[in-house]
């Protein structure tokens, strides 16, 4: 997709519990910059007050499935089985029409796979907890999780520590209020460079 490609985004990627969503919250509301947030589709049910093509497009696995077959997706991934995350092209399409950078706030497979389909007009930051046990603390202190699901976030989080190297900006959440600041200036620099993607 990059020589689709009609405009730029930012892609916050991290294991579970290293602060990604807060930052991507904080630079939706404080960095000045015109920036529109991906809306993923997804085959789970709504929680709470979840609502269609705000929170989610929420589609049937059978849907969604219909929407792989047809190559109407950016990027998917079958995170447990039935339950499909992936980012659709006509979101893209809606935010750059409308003159946004697209922002992602995903798991590390769609950051990798946004990377790879986006090319060079794309920016992957990598949020990371400043280690393995500040990031064990964090998940237990939020009270959510069973010993056994602790163990296997833990575990995924190994996994996707390593992939890191494959992102373009590495953001270390040691101190929240920091790693906004750093992440505003972060995707400044990105948004105000050049496209590289021109077409002719």
């Amino acid at each position: 997709m990059p020589s689709e490609s009609k405009g730029k985004a930012i892609v916050f990627s991290a294991p579970s519990g290293a602060g990604k969503t807060t930052i991507v919250r904080h630079l939706l509301e404080n960095s000045g910059l015109s920036l529109g947030f991906s809306v993923s589709a997804t085959t789970r049910d709504p929680r709470g007050v979840e609502q269609d093509g705000i929170d989610y497009y929420f589609r049937s696995i059978e849907a969604f499935q219909a929407c792989i077959a047809r190559e109407e997706l950016v990027e998917w991934e079958e995170v447990y089985p039935g339950k499909y995350y992936g980012t659709l092209k006509s979101e893209l399409e809606r935010l750059w029409e409308a003159g946004k950078t697209v922002l992602f706030d995903v798991d590390v497979v769609g950051g990798l796979q946004l990377r790879k389909a986006l090319g060079a007009d794309a920016l992957s930051i990598f949020v990371q907890p400043p280690s393995m046990e500040i990031l064990r603390l964090r998940l237990e202190q939020r009270g959510t999780e069973s010993p056994e699901r602790l163990k296997e976030r833990m575990e995924k989080a190994s996994w996707e520590w390593e992939q890191s190297v494959h992102f373009d900006r590495i953001l270390v959440n040691d101190n929240l209020q920091d790693a906004c600041n750093e992440a505003i200036e972060m995707v400044k620099s990105h948004v105000n460079k050049p496209p590289l993607s021109i077409e002719p």
